[in-house]
């Protein structure tokens, strides 16, 4: 598997900014290598049920001074369901999901902006305190 660019959130705000090939929804665990860490070097190792979320993003650095559009465009086509998910720390993500299950563990969110640098995040249920599904 081709290594992707993340950013693992934890719950308790800690970082890590890297790559990692083994990611899987269904996993408990998974790896990271840090940005700046040799080829060899395995990574961090990762647990699911520390975390507030994994983002997918499209590069590491993104930009600071933009401001993520928490709304669909009205031409806009969203793929699955519409929703609002705010998590514990007071952070609000409007997007779109078509494997939210309360029962699972996470489910995958893609932002509903477009243009703004996470390409889809691995929502972590036990990190969100309200889910709002939109029209």
């Amino acid at each position: 598997m081709e290594p992707v660019k993340v950013i693992i959130r934890y719950k308790d705000g800690r970082l890590i900014k890297g790559y990692s090939n083994d990611f899987s929804p269904n996993k408990l665990q998974f790896h990271v290598r840090p940005v700046g860490a040799g080829p060899a070097d395995r990574g961090v190792d990762v647990q699911v049920r520390d975390l507030k979320a994994v983002f997918f993003v499209k590069d590491f650095a993104g930009d600071p001074a933009y401001c993520e559009k928490k709304d669909f465009s009205a031409a806009q086509q969203a793929v699955g369901r519409k929703m609002e998910v705010t998590f514990q720390d007071g952070e609000v993500m409007v997007g779109s999901t078509v494997g939210h299950d309360p029962k699972r563990p996470g489910y995958f969110l893609t932002p509903a902006d477009p243009q703004c640098n996470t390409l889809r995040v691995f929502v972590i249920a036990a990190s969100v305190t309200r889910t709002r599904f939109l029209q």
